[in-house]
């Protein structure tokens, strides 16, 4: 029997929520957050960082005159309850589905989704520029940063930190700290030294009091350090408040009233304003109460007590890495493991529970993370840095400079390579094989299998230089894993399939497709294993004895591995023809994986219907 919300049924857009008492804002928090659970485990999504974020998302909209006023979400994996309260509610069966809603917010779903995100830390960055903006155009609408403790461990949120204080814009950043429980400060009088701070009153002293004492330097200075001293015993508001912000909190980020209260008051404040508060992650869902972290992303679940409805048996690439690392670990002390924030995403919390003091993780610093890897490999250690692909493009200029540039051996093991499927183009690692390969000294390697990824890893370790092993989300073709830890020889492919008249040379995940094709067309399969260095020979022996070269890659086509190819043929003067499949110039929209790689053509179905072209042609 389906629930029943006779509140949240009258609220289908931020208007009909202004309308409601304050006192029926908890039975709206209530009703929003048992519909997130019940929808969430139908499609599967993100579900921790949003029920942490109801009555948050509901103050924010109760309050502030949206979308005038504009809601800046960071990373924006917890927007579910924002997009059922912006008219989106009945589409919530549709998320992360092809041609249904985001997971994300997006510019082009709806005019309430003011900065479209997936990454961290661009919030106050984004929400700075329209304060700016309307600043620019005379215009009184706020503009409000809402981020994560997560978030504000990057350096870019600190960047925009610093510009805002100097700034005289209308800019409200709000901490969303969901890392710590409700200290015993987080209570009433709290809450109550948070709506003074913030109010009219409290702020008609202070200014003037300084008109008055401004005449008296002394005494000026004297008063400003006792109020600092004051705050300071009951909230942590000095680095905020050296940025230049007025900050206020911590208060519970659960409770409604003061929530409403302390918005209001401070929307009447001019300047930059800092609004500290406190939630928990999973509030309302016991399951994810006592696992935030299992239930940050999940897919389809029962709701009545949280275990996962399916899940698969086979061995994820993720999983494989893992294996490997604690694996190598045991027998080489040198290893070091960094990520920036991703301990369980990237495979690595076996590692950490065995090796905590080789187990390093930085937060959400992609950039310091690499420069960090680099100096630990110039006195003798071997970093393996976990980044998903996605990610790593965040901190290119350091992987240049610090790494390649000094040529340290650093390994990225590089997961959700290729389509990523629900999460969509902002996660996707569709470019990962073309800004790499062009980076000098970088050794760059593509596992078409299980056992392949473990062994192409294993070289990584060994290589004295950059290397890179990248690998896509999910489980492989279900190859047989063995426990050794033996290397291949770098540069060299191999010939998986003999054939006559088309060479396909298929990288990495595209391997088994590849085979699959080039049964029906006889055509010879090559697993090329490297992208850099490419393997110049077996380019060579199949471009001469085939009439037809065809490349394959999980990657963007322009600059990636058949761009590789074809530079290699044109450098030896061969003139076979070639067809490039890979990922077209676009960002691919969510969906199920194995049907984007359809559309992309990228299917066994879709290789042999573009080869048949190819040679019609």
């Amino acid at each position: 029997m389906a629930a029943e919300y006779p509140l949240l049924d009258t609220v289908h857009m931020p208007e009909q929520l202004r309308h409601l008492s304050r006192k029926q804002l908890p039975e709206l928090a209530k009703e929003l957050r048992e519909f997130l659970v019940e929808s969430v485990s139908q499609t599967g999504g993100h579900l921790s960082s949003n029920l942490g974020v109801v009555e948050l998302t509901i103050a924010l909209h109760y309050v502030f005159n949206t979308p005038e006023d504009r809601l800046v979400w960071d990373v924006g994996h917890q927007t579910y309850p924002h997009k059922i309260l912006t008219g989106r509610r009945y589409s919530m069966s549709t998320l992360r589905k092809p041609g249904g809603i985001a997971g994300f917010p997006r510019r082009n779903e709806s005019v309430f989704d003011t900065f479209g995100t997936g990454h961290s830390s661009t919030s106050i960055s984004a929400a700075l520029g329209m304060a700016i903006a309307a600043q620019q155009t005379g215009s009184d609408r706020r503009a409000v940063a809402i981020i994560g403790d997560g978030a504000m461990t990057a350096g870019m949120a600190f960047e925009a930190l610093n510009n805002a204080g100097a700034m005289d814009a209308n800019l409200l950043v709000i901490l969303n700290d969901n890392d710590m429980s409700i200290s015993p400060n987080v209570g009433a009088l709290q809450n109550y030294l948070a709506r003074l701070l913030s109010g009219r009153l409290y702020t008609n002293v202070r200014k003037s009091g300084e008109r008055v004492l401004g005449v008296m330097p002394p005494v000026l200075e004297f008063a400003k350090r006792a109020e600092e001293h004051v705050k300071g015993m009951v909230t942590p508001s000095t680095l905020f408040e050296e940025f230049g912000f007025n900050y206020i909190g911590p208060i519970d980020g659960h409770d409604l009233d003061t929530l409403v209260a302390t918005l209001n008051n401070i929307k009447k404040l001019q300047g930059p304003q800092f609004l500290h508060i406190v939630t928990e992650k999973g509030r309302g869902y016991a399951p994810a109460e006592n696992e935030p972290g299992k239930f940050h992303g999940v897919g389809k679940f029962n709701p009545e007590d949280g275990c996962a409805i399916s899940s698969s048996s086979k061995k994820t690439y993720t999983q494989v890495f893992s294996d490997w690392l604690v694996d190598m670990a045991a027998k080489d002390e040198r290893l070091i493991g960094i990520t920036p924030a991703m301990c369980d995403g990237s495979g690595m919390n076996d590692f950490a529970a065995a090796y905590p003091k080789r187990f390093y993780d930085v937060g959400i610093a992609e950039q310091h993370a690499l420069t960090f890897a680099a100096g630990m490999a110039c006195d003798g250690l071997k970093p393996v840095v976990a980044i998903y692909s996605t990610f790593l493009q965040r901190a290119y200029d350091q992987l240049i400079h610090d790494i390649a540039l000094q040529n340290l051996p650093v390994v990225f093991a590089i997961d959700r390579a290729g389509l990523v499927g629900a999460d969509g183009p902002t996660h996707a690692g569709s470019f990962d094989l073309s800004f790499l390969r062009c980076i000098p000294n970088m050794v760059v390697m593509t596992p078409s299998d299980e056992q392949e990824c473990r062994q192409m890893l294993t070289t990584a370790f060994h290589f004295n230089g950059p290397s890179a092993v990248r690998y896509p989300r999910g489980g492989g073709p279900g190859a047989t894993i063995t426990s050794e830890l033996s290397s291949l020889p770098i540069g060299k492919g191999e010939i998986r399939r003999q054939g006559k008249k088309i060479a396909i040379l298929a990288f990495g995940s595209m391997l088994a497709p590849a085979l699959d094709a080039a049964e029906k067309l006889n055509a010879t399969v090559a697993n090329m294993r490297f992208v850099k260095p490419l393997d110049i020979e077996l380019v060579h022996l199949l471009a001469n004895s085939h009439d037809l070269i065809v490349i394959i890659e999980e990657n963007a086509i322009m600059g990636g591995a058949g761009a590789a190819v074809m530079e290699a043929m044109q450098a030896l003067n061969i003139a076979t023809p070639t067809l490039c499949l890979g990922l077209p110039d676009t960002f691919i929209e969510h969906g199920v994986h194995e049907t984007m790689l359809a559309e992309c053509g990228l299917d066994a179905k879709g290789i042999i219907t573009s080869i048949e072209k190819k040679l019609t042609e």
